[in-house]
């Protein structure tokens, strides 16, 4: 059975990755979208971390999710890597703070009830979709990225 230190792990796997791809990206290469309409470095920064902190806001008892960090968005990309950071700190302490009891307690989202752990499961896979596309991303513009996880 998983715990909440597996889910903690696990999550932090992804986001270290990220964050490492993150920092080797060069500043000026921020607002690069793959396509017209599609998300920037610094767009995808934003929704990972606007995301973690929606998704774990159902965590807690109140009905309504806690308002997303600021929703203007970053205004370059050392201020999404802030972001990043900050959310990823928040967000460990959020898992880590849980219970093996709280993972099997319902909670609302998207429009239905699920266990605390599919909606950890789904937070983990929706950073490694997005991670994704920032790896691709990333080799477009020059970068080559480190491992699409972050061992130990």
């Amino acid at each position: 059975m998983k715990t909440p230190a597996h889910y903690a792990d696990a999550f932090q796997m992804h986001r270290a990755a990220l964050q490492d791809l993150y920092g080797m990206l060069p500043d000026e290469q921020g607002t690069f979208a793959p396509w017209e309409g599609g998300m920037s470095f610094i767009g995808l920064a934003d929704h990972l971390a606007a995301s973690s902190q929606r998704m774990l806001g159902r965590l807690g008892e109140e009905e309504a999710p806690p308002p997303i960090l600021d929703t203007s968005g970053s205004a370059d990309l050392p201020s999404a890597r802030s972001r990043l950071q900050e959310s990823t700190e928040n967000a460990l302490l959020t898992i880590r703070a849980l219970s093996e009891e709280d993972l099997s307690r319902r909670v609302t989202a998207f429009g239905r009830e699920m266990p605390v752990a599919a909606l950890l499961d789904f937070l983990i896979q929706h950073e490694a979709h997005h991670k994704g596309q920032v790896w691709m991303m990333a080799r477009m513009v020059g970068v080559k990225p480190p491992m699409f996880v972050k061992l130990g």
